[in-house]
């Protein structure tokens, strides 16, 4: 057993992927998505996928979906599926 003074860290905080705010402990409302990279038949491509976060406040709003759709469309996993119309 190796021992080494190096810090680790027990929790390490997730950002809201359409706000960039920090996902706290006690944000029982949030999500993690994790959406699959598919080949050109349609088949997952194994262990190449794309994580989400998204926070309870985005959730409780009602704008998880746009807020996916958005995210997606800018990864290029969707087309022609968000456009801002506020």
């Amino acid at each position: 057993m190796l021992h080494t003074n190096i810090q680790v860290e027990l929790y390490v905080p997730r950002k809201c992927s359409a706000t960039n705010r920090i996902i706290k402990a006690k944000d029982h409302a949030s999500v993690q998505i994790n959406i699959a990279k598919v080949d050109e038949e349609g088949r997952a491509i194994a262990g190449d996928n794309i994580t989400y976060a998204l926070c309870g406040y985005i959730r409780g709003r009602g704008e998880a979906d746009d807020s996916l759709n958005r995210l997606a469309q800018q990864d290029g996993l969707l087309k022609n599926v968000w456009s801002y119309s506020r």
